[in-house]
């Protein structure tokens, strides 16, 4: 049976393909949204009952992550501008994660994992949300999110800017799960050390 859901959703999938006339923009490319935001077409479309979508998440495999932004800010325009147009590892975050784009000064109604509902702004002061962008990584098992607010129940965050090494490895640091029994500065030394040994170039992910 289709939910309520996943029809709306279905029929905002199609008018958005209407509306652009069967044109795709590249994959990766940010576009800059009437609230400021930096989006991706990739980005999960959500009603904001985090629960769903973390349900929804799990059902396709991947984690859940919910990324903090602000009008404004370089750093969250950088994060999109470069790393999020590495094509080299852009079809691996697409396969792994869901993501949901909040604004931290924002007035939409977001639902807490712990049922509790409120504007975006007071979703990030609950959680603690003091930079941007802020991504929050949650575990991929709703049974170990259930009934926590999300402070609680998150992994672990990125705060701040990342460079492109950094960035992709934490996600792959989490998805692989290493994140429960080893520091990501240890996993980051030892994938670096590794691209040495073959010879790669670091400079190709633009470190520094």
């Amino acid at each position: 049976m289709i939910t309520r859901r996943q029809f709306v959703m279905g029929a905002l999938t199609t008018g958005a393909a209407l509306a652009l006339g069967g044109g795709l923009r590249p994959a990766g490319a940010a576009t800059l949204g009437d609230d400021g935001l930096y989006n991706q077409d990739w980005f999960v479309e959500s009603f904001l009952e985090l629960s769903d979508d973390l349900a929804e998440a799990h059902a396709a495999g991947k984690h859940l992550v919910v990324m903090f932004e602000q009008a404004g800010c370089p750093y969250c325009r950088k994060t999109h501008e470069v790393n999020l147009e590495r094509e080299d590892y852009l079809p691996y975050l697409k396969e792994n994660f869901a993501i949901i784009q909040l604004d931290l000064f924002g007035s939409r109604e977001v639902t807490d994992f712990d049922g509790e509902a409120m504007e975006e702004r007071a979703l990030g002061r609950k959680w603690l949300v003091n930079f941007t962008p802020t991504l929050v990584f949650f575990p991929n098992d709703p049974a170990a999110v259930a009934g926590k607010s999300g402070r609680a129940a998150e992994a672990t965050r990125i705060q701040g800017y990342l460079s492109p090494f950094y960035f992709y490895h934490f996600f792959e640091w989490v998805r692989s799960g290493t994140y429960k029994e080893e520091g990501f500065q240890r996993y980051a030394n030892a994938r670096l050390d590794e691209m040495r040994a073959k010879g790669e170039s670091i400079e190709d992910w633009r470190l520094g």
